[in-house]
């Protein structure tokens, strides 16, 4: 079976810069990690693997700055059999459609495959749209908010998905995608021994020039048709006021506080 997971490098904190020109992030110079949502697909994709047999494999697919390769090689010390990175200026700036378009002709270009997992979002867009849209991209079925695996089959997975008001059991057939939700498994800790192994594994990196649809008007903020008109990160106020007295006179200034700004009434 192959099996491929979309990892994101995301911002480390959320004290990060916006271009206020193109309404992205500015990552550079930014601490970055592995995107947490995608740790649970990783290790859910190395669970299926594991019970799918031994002539399994899975790939890490990401799209992002050279930067990014730091994330594939995590997940090479997680498991991940092979990585491929789609780097090129012209990815830039994409919005979630552009997105899921370059990484369906990522995962055109490495696969075929039989099965992808996605997290269930980002947390730097948290838009839980891009996995879907990938499904859309390459013509394949898919199921969200995957809670469980339940049986992995030659030719199936039996799942289990939680919807708002149930959860529903379901069979899905080969090939389809799946986005799993936080806590499906415990993510597994990267391997020192995996390190060592892994430290010289050859990553494959695509450009725009390697993709199977070359029209650069399909790629970041040209086949981007979300527009953001205006974005800015929100004013940090901090306010402390130091109440004087005994705890009784306190507990009075509190209260009175309180319900001059009515949130008590």
């Amino acid at each position: 079976m192959r099996i491929l997971v979309c990892i994101k490098q995301v911002p480390g904190t959320t004290q990060v810069e916006i271009d206020e020109k193109t309404g992205t992030l500015r990552r550079d110079g930014v601490a970055a990690k592995m995107n947490p949502f995608d740790l649970y697909a990783l290790e859910t994709a190395m669970r299926v693997k594991a019970a799918a047999g031994p002539d399994s494999e899975v790939t890490v697919l990401t799209m992002g700055p050279p930067q990014c390769e730091q994330v594939v090689r995590e997940a090479f010390m997680m498991g991940a059999d092979k990585g491929a990175i789609l780097s090129d200026r012209a990815f830039g700036g994409a919005d979630v459609l552009a997105t899921s378009y370059t990484l369906s002709q990522g995962a055109r270009k490495t696969g075929p495959y039989d099965l992808v997992v996605c997290g269930k979002q980002t947390t730097d867009g948290d838009t839980a749209q891009v996995g879907a849209e990938l499904a859309e991209w390459l013509g394949i079925p898919h199921v969200t908010n995957v809670k469980s695996v339940d049986d992995v089959a030659a030719d199936h997975i039996d799942l289990t998905v939680d919807l708002p008001d149930c959860e529903v059991a379901q069979r899905i057939p080969f090939p389809f995608l799946m986005t799993v939700e936080k806590g499906i498994f415990e993510p597994r800790l990267p391997s020192y021994k995996l390190r060592c192994a892994t430290e010289g594994r050859e990553i494959l990196w695509l450009a725009l020039a390697d993709m199977p649809d070359k029209d650069p008007r399909h790629y970041g903020l040209n086949g981007s048709p979300t527009q953001v008109k205006r974005i800015f990160p929100p004013e940090l106020r901090v306010e402390r006021i130091a109440l004087g007295g005994d705890d009784k006179k306190k507990a009075a200034a509190l209260a009175d506080l309180l319900e001059e700004r009515k949130f008590l009434r």
